[in-house]
C-alpha cells in the first residue's frame, strides 16, 4: 500500500537513519525517473507566471496589468475540480494501452506543447487576449498533468522512498525552470520573444519520451475506505425513487468526489481542520511575493542578461542545494522538525527582498538574496511534498493530492493578483503618462507585509509538531 498510511498524525519511521541511508535513497531507478518528469512539469510554469511576466513588462504593461495576469496561475489553484476525472475517468484507447496514469500524462503534455507552440506565433502588443486563452491552455495542461503526475510519484514507490522522490522531482522541475527563465531570457534577448518560446515547445518532448518509457505503478487499496465507498455506492444503487442513469451517474460523483474528502476527514478526525489551515498557509508570502519579483528586477535596473545569470543560473544551483538538502533532513530527522524549519526559512527570505529593493542595482545583493530564497524554496519544496505525500490515501491519491496542492497555492495566487495594487497602498508610485516606478524602493514595504503573513504557517507548524508529539 502506498501513501494510507502516512497520516498527519502518523511516526515518521524514516527518522534516526544514518547519513549514509539517507543518501541511498537517491540511487533507486524510480527516483532516478521522477528527475525527468519533474523537468516536464517545471517547464511551463514560469512560461505562464514569470517568465510571461518579464515579456509583458518589456512590452510596456503596467504592474497591475501584470498582477492580474498571475490569475492565470489559479488553474494550478483549482485543479482539485477535475482532479477526480483524472482519478478515475479513463481516456479511450490512450488508458487501455499505457494505464491511467501515463495516459493522463501524456495527453496533458500534448496540450502543453501546442499551448507553447501558439504562444511563440503572437505579438503582445496586438494580441494579448490570445496570448491570454494561450496561456490558459499551458496552465491548465500543466496543471492537469501535475495530478496525474503527483499520483505517480506517490503510487510507485513505498512512503520512505517519498523524499527522494520530491528531491528527484525538485531538481528535474528547477533545471525546467533554468531552461523556462534564464535560457528562455536569454534567447529572447538574442533573438526574440517568439523565437524562445518556439524553442520551449520542443522541450516538450522530453517529458512525452519519458512517460513513453516508464511503467505504470501498482497499487494496493486501502480496504477499509474501499468498503466505506462500497457501502455508499451500494445504497445509493438500491435507490428506485430515481432514474437508473442519473443513480449511476450520481454514484459516480459520489465516489470519486465525496468519498476522498471524506476519507481525509475519518483519518485525521479534528486534527483535518488544522492540517488543511497549515497548508492553506505554509506558502503564503511566497507564493504572493512571486507575481511581483519580474517587476522589481526592471524597475531596479537589472538587464536581462544580469536576470539570467542571477536569477535563472546561480538561483537554479542554489535551489537544487536546498532541494536535496530537504530530502536527507527528511530522511536523516522525519517530517516534523524540517517542515518548522521551512515555515521559518519562507517567511524570513523575503525580508532580502526587501533589502534589495534598498540597496536598488546591486547583482552582489541580488546574489545573496537570490540565494536565501533559492535555498530557501528548494527545502520547502522537498519537505512540503513529501508531508502532503502522506496525507494521502491510496484509493485516493489523485484527488487528495490535487486538493492539498491546490489549497497550498490559493490563497496566495488571489492575494497575489491584488499585489500590484498593494503596492500602490504601501507607497509605491508610478508616471501615469510613462508608467515608469518613481520609487522603487518602496517595494521594500512590500516585501516586509509579505513576510509578516508567513507568521501563521509557523504557528501551525508548532501546533502541528505539538499535536503529533504528544500522540507518539
Amino acid at each position: 500500500m502506498t501513501g494510507a498510511e502516512g497520516t498527519a498524525t502518523s511516526r515518521p519511521t524514516e527518522a534516526g537513519r544514518s547519513w549514509r541511508e539517507s543518501l541511498a535513497i537517491y540511487a533507486h531507478r524510480r527516483v532516478i525517473g521522477m528527475a525527468f518528469l519533474g523537468f516536464s512539469a517545471g517547464l511551463p510554469f514560469l512560461l505562464v507566471f514569470s517568465t510571461f511576466h518579464f515579456w509583458l513588462a518589456r512590452a510596456g504593461y503596467t504592474p497591475d496589468t501584470i498582477a492580474t495576469m498571475s490569475l492565470i496561475g489559479l488553474t494550478y489553484s483549482i485543479k482539485f475540480l477535475w482532479s477526480p476525472f483524472v482519478d478515475r475517468l479513463p481516456i479511450p484507447i490512450l488508458t487501455r494501452v499505457m494505464g491511467r496514469r501515463r495516459s493522463w500524462m501524456l495527453l496533458a503534455m500534448i496540450g502543453i506543447g501546442l499551448g507553447l507552440l501558439g504562444l511563440s506565433m503572437t505579438d503582445p502588443k496586438t494580441q494579448l487576449t490570445l496570448m491570454v486563452y494561450l496561456a490558459l491552455l499551458v496552465a491548465f495542461s500543466s496543471a492537469t498533468q501535475d495530478v496525474a503526475l503527483d499520483a505517480y510519484r506517490i503510487e510507485a514507490v513505498e512512503r520512505f522512498y517519498q523524499a527522494a522522490m520530491a528531491a528527484s522531482y525538485q531538481f528535474g522541475y528547477r533545471v525546467a525552470l533554468f531552461f523556462a527563465g534564464a535560457v528562455a531570457l536569454y534567447l529572447a534577448g538574442k533573438f526574440s520573444w517568439p523565437f524562445a518560446y518556439l524553442c520551449m515547445a520542443a522541450l516538450t518532448l522530453v517529458g512525452i519520451v519519458t512517460v513513453l518509457v516508464i511503467r505504470e505503478p501498482t497499487v494496493t487499496r486501502d480496504s477499509t475506505a474501499y468498503l466505506r465507498e462500497e457501502r455508499v455506492l451500494a445504497f445509493i444503487s438500491r435507490s428506485r425513487k430515481m432514474n437508473r442513469y442519473l443513480r449511476e451517474v450520481f454514484a459516480w460523483v459520489i465516489g470519486a468526489v465525496v468519498c476522498p474528502f471524506v476519507d481525509f476527514a475519518v483519518r485525521l478526525g479534528w486534527l483535518a481542520i488544522a492540517v488543511l489551515l497549515f497548508v492553506a498557509v505554509f506558502r503564503i508570502s511566497d507564493v504572493m511575493m512571486q507575481s511581483m519579483t519580474s517587476k522589481v528586477y526592471v524597475d531596479l535596473g537589472f538587464s536581462e542578461g544580469e536576470v539570467a545569470v542571477v536569477v535563472k543560473t546561480f538561483g537554479i544551483f542554489m535551489t537544487l542545494a536546498g532541494a536535496f538538502l530537504g530530502g536527507l533532513l527528511v530522511a536523516r530527522h522525519g517530517i516534523r522538525t524540517p517542515l518548522i524549519l521551512a515555515a521559518c526559512m519562507i517567511a524570513g527570505t523575503n525580508l532580502f527582498f526587501a533589502w534589495l529593493a534598498i540597496a536598488g542595482h546591486s547583482v552582489p545583493v541580488l546574489a545573496i538574496t537570490i540565494c536565501a530564497d533559492n535555498i530557501t524554496g528548494g527545502l520547502a519544496g522537498t519537505v512540503f511534498i513529501a508531508y502532503l505525500s502522506g496525507l494521502t490515501s491510496s484509493n485516493y491519491t489523485a484527488t487528495q493530492y490535487a486538493l492539498f496542492s491546490s489549497l497550498m497555492t490559493l490563497p496566495g495566487k488571489l492575494l497575489g493578483s491584488q499585489s500590484g495594487k498593494l503596492a500602490y497602498w504601501l507607497g509605491l508610485e508610478v508616471d501615469s503618462v510613462t508608467n515608469a516606478t518613481l520609487n522603487p524602493e518602496a517595494y521594500s514595504n512590500f516585501f516586509i507585509f509579505v513576510s509578516c503573513a508567513g507568521i501563521p504557517s509557523i504557528l501551525l507548524a508548532v501546533y502541528l509538531f505539538w499535536r503529533t508529539k504528544r500522540e507518539g
